[in-house]
């Protein structure tokens, strides 16, 4: 029996599949947008052997199929052992490499470097991954042959093997679904939601009665959740932006109502409009609706750049749709919050355009990642053409997003993808690390959208056609901290972004998905003009930030 079995195996295994799960491996190991860790690196590697690995087999099996010559006997042996050897020396070179190409990209990001990528457990993780993927595979093809077999007992065999195959398909994709999916997806829920509760020392509740949660607010502190009780506790008072600015300023209000405040989207909007009356928000000069994050967070970089520059006179109203991190309700149902972002939108902008022109706030809408996403899609054309609100900083997009994508596309031809140029910039600017805002030949309008993005942003740069063709924004020149070691190969480069996509926020500030405080200020620059600033003025704000982190 132990004959047989290990005779089994030999026939079973494929040459080819290991030359290509190498060749896949070995790209895993190049570098992508995020530097990973030694466990990361080890679950890509082994998704990106295993499917190099199945795509040998199924050549081999299609090679077979049309009956052409193939090594026998000794010939089969020796290319087994040539492939060996070959794959074990591409295998050590890259692994050799691999820490010198995570290091080129960690400069570009201004980290540290590592010494190693600790190849005892980059390898330990990817055969483990690997053989658990060949042993799901394997349990696929058993039950389609089982299947396959008891229907050809009574139907012709390819009708038995093609029905056998969809029964498996549907079998599997239920369980796969139904079990996994949706047991993952109440996991992450249960885990979102106690940590949406939590209340955090230094998020303590405000006694200030302009302070959403505060005595008199229309929305109770533990209504807020956790982000907008952090939201609302972190606000800087009129002293500290006095000192940062170095002039006179006032308190910024901020309205924050929690997916726990009332029942319904339009119930929370409702409620949010309230509270934003109640506290004076439609008197103040600046008005933002803010869409959060999938998780309800509201980025304070972004937030105390916008304050800083308008020297508190303005007001910002949020409410939260969700408590799960943007990308697993971007890769489970993109469209998530966009109810919300609609219901808040159109009870905030209807009372807006009540008020006399000369007697209410410049409108803003703002966004990061899946808040910028469903921001995007808060209104309609008709809704606004009337009485137009004045603009829109949409910080680090999804790739989905309806305007990026537009704009994006249709860009100007001598632009990169990863910072377009679009028409004469009138009306769409985007911008990086370095400021583009001011480059485009024409002035702006009266209307005004800003895209801040980083070429190093998965979120916004993820490709799902990467699976089988190379993304533009790989090609020549690249983004400045996008690494030129970084290569495309069908099926490995989407595995890739894909991990990238769940790991866009580990990188440091300012690169990857973690957007900067100075990139923030000059995008609402732009975007307000910036009244009563220099540009000087601009910088040494950014350089007292810097210091007083």
């Amino acid at each position: 029996m132990s004959g047989t079995w290990r005779r089994g195996v030999l026939r079973s295994f494929s040459g080819l599949g290991l030359l290509l799960g190498t060749v896949f491996f070995a790209a895993s190991l190049t570098p992508s947008l995020v530097p990973r860790g030694a466990t990361v690196q080890g679950l890509l590697s082994g998704m990106s052997l295993a499917a190099g690995y199945g795509l040998g087999v199924v050549l081999r099996g299609g090679w077979r199929a049309l009956q052409l010559p193939s090594p026998q006997g000794r010939a089969r042996t020796l290319f087994v052992l040539v492939a060996v050897a070959v794959s074990a020396a591409l295998a050590g070179v890259t692994i050799w490499r691999a820490a010198v190409w995570q290091n080129r990209l960690r400069a570009l990001m201004e980290m540290p470097p590592i010494e190693a990528i600790h190849p005892a457990t980059v390898l330990g993780v990817t055969l483990a991954v690997f053989l658990l993927l060949v042993l799901v595979v394997r349990l696929i093809r058993g039950t389609w042959r089982r299947i396959s077999a008891r229907l050809a007992r009574r139907l012709p065999g390819p009708q038995a093997a093609i029905i056998a195959l969809a029964a498996t398909a549907l079998l599997f994709w239920l369980i796969g679904n139904g079990v996994l999916v949706q047991g993952a997806m109440r996991m992450f829920d249960a885990t979102y939601a106690a940590l949406d509760a939590r209340f955090e020392e230094h998020s303590p509740r405000p006694d200030d009665p302009l302070k959403t949660g505060g005595p008199g607010s229309l929305i109770g502190w533990e209504g807020l959740g956790r982000a907008g009780r952090e939201l609302v506790a972190g606000a800087p008072d009129a002293a500290r932006i006095t000192t940062m600015t170095g002039g006179p300023a006032m308190e910024p209000l901020r309205v924050y109502a929690g997916l726990n405040s009332a029942d319904t989207p339009e119930a929370r909007a409702a409620l949010a409009l309230a509270e934003l009356i109640r506290v004076g928000g439609f008197e103040r000069a600046t008005l933002v609706i803010t869409t959060p994050t999938g998780t309800g967070w509201i980025d304070p970089e972004s937030q105390t750049a916008l304050e800083y520059l308008m020297r508190g006179d303005v007001a910002t109203v949020a409410v939260q749709y969700s408590y799960l991190a943007s990308w697993l309700a971007l890769l489970a149902n993109p469209d998530y919050g966009v109810e919300t972002a609609r219901a808040v939108f159109a009870a905030i902008y209807e009372h807006w355009r009540t008020l006399p022109p000369d007697a209410r706030p410049r409108l803003f809408l703002h966004g990061l990642s899946l808040g910028a996403f469903n921001s995007d899609l808060s209104h309609d054309l008709h809704q606004v053409i009337a009485e137009p609100y004045h603009g829109a900083l949409w910080a680090g997009p999804p790739f989905s997003s309806r305007t990026w994508s537009t704009a994006t596309r249709g860009r100007n031809t001598d632009s990169p993808y990863w910072l377009p140029t679009f028409h004469d910039g009138t009306v769409i600017r985007f911008t990086a690390q370095k400021n583009h805002l001011d480059t485009p030949t024409a002035p702006w309008g009266s209307y005004r959208v800003v895209f801040v993005q980083y070429a190093s942003d998965a979120i916004t740069f993820y490709d799902p056609m990467s699976i089988w063709r190379q993304p533009d924004w790989m090609k020549f020149p690249r983004g400045p901290d996008v690494s030129p070691d970084m290569i495309w190969l069908p099926v490995v480069t989407f595995l890739q972004l894909t991990i990238d996509l769940m790991t866009a926020v580990l990188p440091p500030r300012g690169f990857g998905h973690v957007y900067a405080f100075d990139h923030y200020l000059d995008a609402w620059a732009a975007l307000t003009d910036a009244p009563g600033w220099t540009r000087e003025q601009l910088d040494t704000l950014k350089a007292r930030v810097a210091v007083a982190r």
